[in-house]
């Protein structure tokens, strides 16, 4: 019988709450595991990503992470997360870097505060009409506003802006019309956000989840593909800004979004440690 110890922090958390942000899993080892065990682990948990630490030659540490039905190549908040257990295990100091599918991921930390580096972003045009997209959005097409951009810094994803607050509160996904878009590795999904003032943002994050459409409550790749949509929409750098989600799911969540003079994209936020265990396979 294998024991696999465990633990839960919140990422993306705002004031010191640590029942705010978003929830990990991390494995502190998975050395045992092999990929459908980790799988069926993820879904045991059932958060939207667990991580499995394992021994890297290339960096800190080798990172797998698991939804409850796939394996992702990147993702912001098991990132951040799982560096944050790095150092709680003593396998890196206030810097690290996590080797992923998507690739070694640099990772610094100001006490609780952990910013990532992003992967270059890339773009490319939506395939769906404003119109479509604002259907898809139970919106008025008069809400979208400039272009709509699949932007991948780690994973492609739907960035949608939005000429208002008020129309990032109102959108309300349709399932049924969410096959509109599809990312390059065939998943429907759309990041909407708007700039409440200069420095503040108000996003949200719809995924799908068999039949239904879910809302994440802090979506750090997500925070990084906006990072690329402002690049590649001609956004002069640097740039800071602040970053409000989740309070339509009951987790409110703040995260810093940072395009340096350089062009890169860093994306930070607060990790919580709020328990741990084991588990006897």
């Amino acid at each position: 019988m294998a024991s696999l110890n465990f633990r839960i922090v919140n990422v993306f958390t705002r004031n010191n709450d640590p029942l705010s942000g978003n929830p990990l899993c991390v494995f502190e080892n998975g050395q045992s595991l092999d990929t459908q065990t980790m799988q069926r682990l993820a879904g045991q948990f059932n958060l939207s990503e667990t991580t499995f630490l394992l021994p890297s030659t290339k960096a800190s540490a080798r990172v797998r992470i698991f939804t409850p039905a796939y394996e992702m190549p990147f993702a912001g908040h098991p990132t951040l997360g799982s560096a944050f257990v790095c150092r709680a295990l003593g396998k890196c100091g206030n810097e690290a870097t996590l080797e992923m599918q998507a690739g070694v991921i640099p990772v610094r930390a100001d006490g609780s505060r952990w910013t990532l580096q992003a992967n270059p972003s890339t773009s490319r045009p939506c395939e769906a009409s404003a119109s479509q997209l604002a259907a898809m959005l139970s919106l008025a097409e008069s809400d979208i506003d400039a272009r709509a951009l699949w932007v991948k810094s780690g994973k492609e994803q739907l960035v949608v802006p939005l000429k208002s607050a008020d129309a990032v509160r109102a959108a309300n996904p349709v399932a049924s019309k969410f096959s509109i878009v599809r990312s390059e590795d065939g998943h429907s999904m759309a990041y909407v956000f708007a700039e409440i003032e200069p420095g503040r943002i108000l996003g949200r994050f719809f995924f799908p989840q068999g039949s239904a459409i879910l809302e994440d409550p802090a979506t750090g790749s997500a925070t990084a593909n906006l990072g690329g949509w402002f690049l590649a929409n001609g956004r002069s750098v640097p740039q800071l800004f602040e970053i409000a989600q989740g309070e339509y799911v009951g987790r409110p969540s703040t995260l810093f979004l940072e395009l340096n003079a350089e062009r890169h994209i860093f994306v930070g936020g607060e990790v919580i440690e709020i328990g741990r265990g084991t588990i006897e396979l």
